[in-house]
């Protein structure tokens, strides 16, 4: 008889070496860089992220990074065009989940359901697309 796995008893631990098994299969350190889901390596990890068992219609997944230390959430919107510049956190990591609208990050546009994971003290800068943006962000910092 098949055993079902419950996601939602996954522990912190269990989780962080779920995320580390499957960054090491698909040769990719989230620590060491910025990673955004348009990132092949991210995306290759996050295919093995996904979990079983869940509810017909649905796809649930792992993002392939984590974030250990304390943190503070924010929503943000930037109006069309708007550059923010080149700056870094150098408190701790931080995750931006684009909720509408679109931003260009190194050549790259990310759009609405995209992420951009920055690893503590690595130099950024983004413009908001001709639309704006609206993103979450949570970073282990009190920006």
């Amino acid at each position: 008889m098949e055993t079902k796995w419950n996601a939602n008893e996954l522990t912190f631990e269990q989780g962080l070496k779920r995320i580390i098994e499957e960054n090491r299969k698909a040769g990719f350190d989230y620590s060491k860089q910025i990673t955004t889901s348009q990132d092949k390596e991210a995306m290759n990890a996050v295919e093995g992220l996904k979990f079983p068992h869940v509810p017909d219609g649905f796809t649930k997944f792992q993002l392939p990074f984590a974030l250990s230390s304390p943190t503070q959430m924010f929503i943000s919107v930037g109006a069309p065009g708007v550059k923010v510049p080149e700056h870094s956190h150098n408190e701790g990591d931080g995750v931006r989940y684009i909720v509408n609208g679109s931003i260009r990050y190194n050549g790259k546009v990310l759009k609405t359901g995209d992420w951009m994971f920055v690893p503590k003290g690595k130099k950024y800068s983004f413009e908001v697309g001709p639309l704006g943006a609206t993103f979450f962000y949570c970073y282990e910092c009190c920006c």
